[in-house]
């Protein structure tokens, strides 16, 4: 599907960089079909030095050279990447976009008309090539368009498409999500030091115990709930420690940050 495309980078910040390592270690492209854009010249030369890309300063000369696009500049710079390569887009092109609260209105005004738009809520894990994304297709974009998303997602993660109006959702959970597992492992790494393990065993049981279980969870395809009943024994440890966690309003806890967060993207969307 990406064969024979050039796919352009119009910003080359660290999510720009997890998409461009996942595509060339999947074999999806080659570096000869990868160029990016930064207005910093030395963030375009580490990412020409490590993956043998293209790179240069103007977003509009990504546009020229590109048949995808993606827009992955910070949301408040957003104006200014879209004015820019405005001349050198048209219907034939597919724009990705991966900019946290900039709707598909807000690109598709800045643009010519009918440009083929999918938007993306990607997370911090693709940094790892372990991301979750959500993507949404504008009006005009095609289900070719679609596909060349997935596609792009799934070399760094699972992919996910909804509606557009989800994305907030999405962002309230897996976008900010990962920030919710950090405090958790952090949590559970104090925990191990009060009841007695050094710092480092116990950072190292309580990363790897999410990492386990989350492998579970996605390669089982059993529900959480009957996974967690395979671990807590009558009367046993596990059991007991649940007990302390529904006491304390954990699961509650969670539903109101995921709540709380996607609020606050919405919020953001409006701005």
């Amino acid at each position: 599907m990406l064969h024979g495309r050039t796919i352009g980078f119009i910003g080359s910040g660290n999510m720009a960089e997890a998409m461009i390592r996942g595509l060339l270690e999947a074999k999806l492209v080659t570096a000869d079909q990868i160029i990016a854009s930064d207005i910093v010249e030395a963030r375009r030369q580490q990412i020409h030095l490590r993956y043998d890309v293209e790179t240069v300063t103007e977003g509009r000369d990504v546009g020229l050279k590109a048949s995808i696009l993606i827009l992955a500049v910070k949301p408040q710079d957003m104006e200014g990447a879209l004015h820019g390569i405005a001349a050198s887009v048209d219907q034939t092109k597919t724009v990705i976009s991966v900019a946290a609260g900039i709707t598909i209105a807000f690109i598709a005004e800045r643009l010519p008309a009918g440009v083929r738009i999918v938007r993306a809520m990607p997370n911090a894990p693709a940094l790892v090539l372990a991301g979750a994304a959500g993507i949404a297709k504008g009006e005009h974009a095609t289900a070719e368009d679609l596909q060349i998303a997935e596609v792009i997602f799934a070399a760094v993660g699972k992919t996910v498409v909804v509606e557009e109006k989800h994305l907030d959702a999405v962002t309230g959970l897996s976008g900010s999500g990962p920030a919710y597992v950090f405090l958790l492992i952090e949590a559970l790494t104090d925990a191990g030091v009060k009841v007695g393990l050094a710092r480092d065993v116990a950072g190292l049981l309580a990363a790897q115990t999410v990492l386990g279980a989350a492998k579970m969870v996605l390669e089982s395809g059993r529900h959480p709930a009957e996974l967690k009943d395979t671990v807590a024994s009558p009367g046993g440890t596990t059991i007991a420690g649940l007990y302390a966690l529904e006491r304390g309003g954990l699961r509650g806890i969670l539903i109101e940050a995921v709540e709380a967060a996607t609020s606050r993207s919405r919020e953001l969307g409006r701005r």
